[in-house]
């Protein structure tokens, strides 16, 4: 298999690739979906909410950490996670960019 030559994309192509990735999983929609309803951070009640084990939340949790849309906050032993707002509104911008493309009227194949 060979490598994945994301040098030849722009920064912005890679960006809509990796944000397309993370929500390419039902999961992780799940998870940001809870954050949003629950509004507020949350520890352990993940697993009950989304139904999965506690490794593959943990999973989830760190790819979406890794993009930055979630941030995580140490409290005893456990971490509680919530939405971040700063980069979430990031994502959105792009994202939105993308996809408020239209295609002119004219000739089409």
């Amino acid at each position: 298999m060979g490598l994945t030559k994301t040098d030849m994309f722009t920064d912005q192509q890679n960006d809509i690739a990796l944000i397309a990735k993370v929500f390419g999983h039902p999961a992780r929609v799940a998870i940001l979906q809870h954050l949003f309803k629950t509004n507020a951070c949350v520890c352990g009640d993940l697993v009950t909410e989304i139904g999965l084990a506690q490794p593959t939340i943990s999973q989830h949790l760190k790819e979406l950490k890794n993009l930055g849309l979630i941030k995580g906050n140490v409290e005893g032993t456990s971490v509680c996670y919530c939405i971040d707002t700063d980069n979430w509104a990031k994502m959105k911008n792009i994202m939105f960019q993308f996809l408020d493309q239209d295609i002119t009227k004219g000739t089409c194949c």
